[in-house]
């Protein structure tokens, strides 16, 4: 560097030397973090929906039935059994996308394919029990609904339910892609929506509660056991954890496996003959798919199926909780005594979210009772006409029940259908748990294509490596899945013995 004659430095004769980092770099690598974000936002905004589907099993007219009671009983302190309801839910549903996403197929299939004849065959004739327990609630939640708010007799509510979703059933086309699926899961997704949105009116129109005793009934109490309190638990139990969400829960998953496929030039193997059973994603597809789709089902269970089961016991809690009149409380007592001690909007509002209930739980009751039936049984039958078995299957002993018990007897009747819930629960469960389990079942022979594919590539025998991987569970998740079996199985015993000694379920 020169300097003047003086001994001053000038201005030009400095040399400035800038780091292209600070200009160039940092720009760079905050868009690049903003690209990736947005990027993982739009795949899991592609999964958003299954989870939805899933969670109107946890949220369905059995549901409000067995809340309402324990909340005109318990007020608030049987909240913690919705939320340890939900955290084993969230554990057999995160078995029931993993078999779906590793197999390609769901729990019906795996089940035909992977056990014995016989155990198939019973497996299949507790899974239509459970089917027919659930429609049992959904038709009567929804006739009651229509009921009170429309003045429709019980028995013509029950017939605009079955042609409704008959309706539903033969619209619904599974195997013509994913677009096809997600007109499902949108329609359905409004409805939950709208459920949400009557809760949260009438959280804001209950009588003031305090907030610490609300929270308080997250936690474990004597409560649950004491004073009928264990078998109030079990019937919370069993209409939150609902048998038909585990098949339901296991298809939804493979759509999203084989559409990822599809995009990357993997086709697999469809056998049409087999109603296209023989698919097998690859090992990309599998990670792609249950990484998101466990996420999605997580987020979901934890708000909104949380949210309006905790909505509903809160709601009953605060109005009905103490009263002389809310002995034996049923979904008439709750919208009469909204009507008294709120208004007549708060008990309306409450109905149309029990309406927008019954209509999205039945129509997922209705697409799961297609799936156990062509899953287990293989029917070689034109769809429209399995999916008409399917439905009168479930629906016949709906009409019986409630042209049977009448107004008076629907209380019951609910409750009793929420305790064949739990009856078969266990028995539905354990298959999933062993599936899972099996190296046999969960192994993965299949085209690797980590590598880059261009367009005119694909997967194929030919141009690509085989790689296999085994996908069961740790033996931890094993030994988990057993304990809560085994948990649910000792709770219906309970629960059986406590009908046998006081001669009603409610």
């Amino acid at each position: 560097m020169g300097g003047s004659s003086n001994g001053e430095v000038n201005e030009s004769d400095i040399t400035v030397h800038v780091s292209p980092v600070s200009h160039v770099e940092q720009p760079d690598n905050t868009l690049r973090r903003r690209d990736i974000i947005w990027r993982k936002i739009k795949k899991y905004a592609g999964f958003i929906g299954p989870g939805m589907m899933v969670s109107v099993a946890y949220m369905d007219p059995g549901n409000y039935s067995t809340d309402t009671s324990a909340g005109a009983a318990k007020q608030f302190r049987l909240l913690f059994v919705i939320l340890l309801s939900t955290i084993i839910a969230m554990y057999l549903q995160t078995l029931a996308i993993k078999i779906g996403c590793v197999t390609g197929k769901d729990l019906a299939v795996n089940c035909r394919n992977h056990l014995p004849k016989w155990v198939g065959i019973c497996l299949y004739i507790f899974a239509e029990i459970a089917i027919i327990a659930t429609d049992i609630a959904e038709v009567i939640g929804t006739a009651i609904a229509l009921n009170i708010l429309l003045h429709i007799p019980l028995i013509a509510g029950v017939i605009l339910t079955i042609v409704d979703v008959m309706l539903v059933l033969l619209a619904y086309r599974p195997g013509k892609g994913i677009k096809a699926v997600r007109i499902f899961e949108i329609m359905v997704t409004i409805l939950i929506f709208a459920v949400v949105i009557c809760f949260c009116v009438l959280l804001g129109k209950i009588p003031p509660a305090n907030v610490g005793q609300v929270f308080l009934g997250y936690l474990p109490s004597h409560y649950v056991i004491d004073n009928g309190g264990v078998y109030m638990s079990a019937g919370i139990l069993g209409a939150t954890v609902m048998p038909h969400s585990l098949y339901l829960g296991s298809a939804m998953a493979v759509p999203r496996a084989k559409d990822y496929d599809l995009k990357h030039g993997y086709e697999g193997e469809v056998d049409e003959k087999e109603l296209g059973y023989n698919y097998q994603p690859s090992q990309a597809a599998i990670r792609y798919s249950y990484r998101y789709s466990v996420i999605e089902m997580g987020v979901t269970l934890c708000s909104f199926a949380v949210f309006v089961n905790s909505a509903i016991l809160i709601v009953a809690g605060a109005t009905m909780y103490g009263k002389e009149d809310a002995d034996g409380a049923d979904l008439y007592t709750l919208y009469d005594m909204l009507k008294l001690y709120l208004s007549k909007g708060a008990a309306v509002t409450f109905m149309v979210a029990l309406l927008c209930s019954g209509q999205s739980a039945g129509v997922i009751c209705t697409i799961a009772g297609q799936i156990v039936s062509e899953g287990h049984l293989n029917w070689r039958v034109k769809p429209w006409i399995r999916r008409i078995i399917t439905r009168l299957i479930a629906m016949t002993p709906c009409i019986v029940v409630v042209a049977a018990v009448g107004k008076r007897g629907l209380s019951d009747a609910l409750n009793w259908s929420q305790v064949v819930l739990t009856i078969t629960l266990p028995f539905l469960a354990a298959p999933l748990v062993y599936l899972t389990s099996n190296k046999s079942v969960m192994k993965v022979d299949t085209v690797s294509y980590d590598m880059e594919l261009t367009d005119s590539e694909s997967a194929t025998d030919g141009d690509a490596s085989k790689s296999r991987k085994y996908y069961n569970n740790h033996w931890i998740t094993t030994i988990l899945g057993a304990a809560i079996c085994i948990f649910i199985l000792i709770t219906t015993i309970y629960l059986l013995v406590q009908v046998g000694l006081t001669g009603q379920a409610g």
